[in-house]
C-alpha cells in the first residue's frame, strides 16, 4: 500500500454478531507468580492451562462461545513484556498444552482471542538484548527506533519505553523489519487454531501499522477479527484508517460505572448516544470490567452489578465478560506495584456454585443469543432523569427495553411499547413498567 493509498477495511466476520467472549488474565487464573526470580530459560515448565480447560464448560453453561486469553507468551514478569511471542510461558505450559486448550475449547463450540502485545517487548528480549551487546550492528537493531548518535560500547541503549514503564521497550513502527514480525507471530497463532487478535496497547501504535500488516494476515486468515485497545482519541478514525475490525469502549464503559455509581443517568445516557454515532463506522468492543480496571461490583456497588450487566447485553457491540464478574467478585486497581494484583486473582480449580447474579447473566446472555440483532442495533434514550433511564434498542421488527431505577424509592418508567418481562423484575402495566427501589427491568415487545 502507497502512502497516498486510502486504506479498505473489509466487512467485519460473519461469526462475530453471534460471539460474546469471557476475559480472562491467564497467569493471574492459573496462580503462577507474575513477578519470579528467576530468568525465563531457567524456569520449568509448569502445566497450568488445564486450569483452565476446566472452567470452560462453565463458559458454555453461561451462554458465552468465546474466551479471551490475556498474555500467553513467554515473558518475564506479568506477561505485557514479551521475551519471545513464539513460546507458551513457561508457568502456563508448552505448545502441547495450548494445542489442548484451543482443541477442548472448540470442540465445546467455543473460539479463542489471543491478546497481542505489539508496541513493545520486555527489556529482556533476545532482541533488545543484542542491542546491548553488539549496539547498531546488532542483526535485531531495525527493530527498535534508536539514536545512535553519541553512543558508546557499554553506555545504556538510548531506546524509548511504553508510558515510562523502563521494563517495557517500544518498537519502531515505521520499519519493515517490526511489520514482518508482526505478521509472522500473528499467522502463526491463526495457524494454530486461534480466532483472531485482541491488539495490546493499539492506541499507541500509528494507525498506519496495522494498515499495513493486517491485509497481510487476511490473506491468509479472511475470517480473522482484530480489536485494538483504545483508551482514548477518535476511535471511528482509527479504525478506519488502521483497518482494524474493533476497539474497546472505554468510554461506554465510563459512563455505565459513573453513570451508576453516581447516581447520574445523564452521563450514562450521554455515553450511549455517542457510543450509537460509532456504529455508523464500526461494532465496538464493550465490557463492563476487564484486568486492568476496578472491578464493576466495586466500582458501582454490589447491588448495582445486575443494573451494568443489562446495559452491557442490551446495547450494541461485542460483549466482553471478565471472568468473575458474574460472581459479583470485588477488587479495586489501585495505582502502585502490585496494583492490578486484586483484579487477577487466582481462580479455583473448578467453578464456584452460581450465585443470583450468575443467574442474572445467564439470562441476559440468554437474551442477546436470542437476539444477535441487538449486536449492530441503535438504542434511543427514550427517558431519563438523574436517577432513572430507559433505554429503547431495536430493529426493524423488533424492540429490546432496559430500565434502570438507582434511587431508593420505587418509580414508575414508560414501557416504551414493550409486552413482557425476561429479566430483572417489573410491574408492567397500562404501558408502563413499576420498578422498586434500585430495581432494573430488561423487557421485549
Amino acid at each position: 500500500m502507497t502512502p497516498d493509498t486510502e486504506p479498505v477495511r473489509p466487512h467485519e466476520p460473519d461469526w462475530v454478531q453471534h460471539v460474546l467472549w469471557w476475559h480472562l488474565y491467564p497467569l493471574g487464573f492459573v496462580g503462577a507468580e507474575v513477578r519470579p526470580t528467576s530468568p525465563v530459560d531457567d524456569r520449568p515448565v509448569e502445566h497450568r492451562l488445564d486450569r483452565i480447560e476446566g472452567w470452560l464448560d462453565h463458559v458454555v453453561d453461561l451462554g458465552l462461545n468465546g474466551v479471551l486469553l490475556g498474555p500467553v507468551f513467554a515473558s518475564s514478569t506479568h506477561g505485557y513484556d514479551t521475551v519471545d511471542h513464539f513460546r507458551i510461558d513457561p508457568r502456563l505450559g508448552d505448545d502441547a498444552d495450548f494445542d489442548r486448550l484451543v482443541r477442548t475449547a472448540h470442540d465445546r463450540g467455543v473460539r479463542v482471542l489471543l491478546d497481542g502485545v505489539f508496541n513493545h517487548v520486555g527489556r529482556e528480549h533476545p532482541a533488545f538484548r543484542a542491542l546491548e551487546s553488539d549496539g547498531p550492528d546488532a542483526a535485531t537493531a531495525s527493530l527498535f527506533g534508536i539514536d545512535w548518535s553519541g553512543w558508546t560500547p557499554g553506555a545504556p541503549v538510548p531506546v524509548g519505553n511504553f508510558e515510562g514503564h523502563d521494563i517495557l521497550v517500544a518498537l519502531d513502527h515505521d520499519a519493515g523489519a517490526t511489520e514482518d514480525l508482526v505478521v509472522e507471530v500473528m499467522t502463526h497463532w491463526l495457524g494454530r487454531g486461534v480466532d483472531g487478535w485482541r491488539l495490546d496497547a493499539a492506541y499507541a501504535v500509528p494507525p498506519a501499522f496495522w494498515a499495513r500488516v493486517l491485509p497481510r494476515v487476511r490473506e491468509r486468515f479472511p475470517e480473522a477479527w482484530f480489536s485494538g485497545e483504545v483508551i482514548h482519541g477518535d476511535a471511528a478514525a482509527i479504525v478506519r484508517d488502521s483497518t482494524m475490525d474493533s476497539t474497546t469502549q472505554y468510554e461506554l464503559w465510563q459512563g455505565i460505572w459513573h453513570g451508576i455509581a453516581d447516581g447520574n443517568c445523564f452521563e450514562l445516557g450521554h455515553a450511549i448516544e455517542r457510543h450509537d454515532a460509532l456504529l455508523r463506522t464500526f461494532v465496538p468492543s464493550t465490557f463492563v470490567g476487564n484486568h486492568d480496571v476496578t472491578r464493576i461490583a466495586s466500582a458501582v456497588g454490589e447491588r448495582f452489578a445486575p443494573h451494568a450487566a443489562a446495559v452491557l447485553f442490551t446495547v450494541a457491540g461485542t460483549p466482553i465478560v471478565y471472568a468473575g464478574d458474574e460472581y459479583g467478585w470485588t477488587g479495586v486497581k489501585e495505582e502502585r506495584e502490585g496494583g492490578d494484583d486484586a483484579v487477577r486473582p487466582e481462580f479455583p480449580e473448578q467453578p464456584s456454585a452460581p450465585v443470583d447474579l450468575t443467574h442474572t447473566y445467564e439470562a441476559l446472555i440468554a437474551l442477546r443469543r436470542r437476539h444477535p440483532w441487538l449486536h449492530r442495533a441503535h438504542t434511543d434514550v427514550v427517558h431519563l432523569t438523574n436517577t432513572a433511564i430507559v433505554l429503547r434498542t431495536a430493529t426493524g421488527t423488533d424492540s429490546v427495553v432496559t430500565a434502570l431505577n438507582l434511587a431508593a424509592d420505587p418509580v414508575e418508567l414508560p414501557a416504551a411499547d414493550a409486552t413482557q418481562v425476561v429479566a430483572g423484575g417489573g410491574d408492567l402495566r397500562d404501558g408502563t413498567v413499576r420498578l422498586q427501589a434500585e430495581g432494573w427491568v430488561v423487557l421485549t415487545a
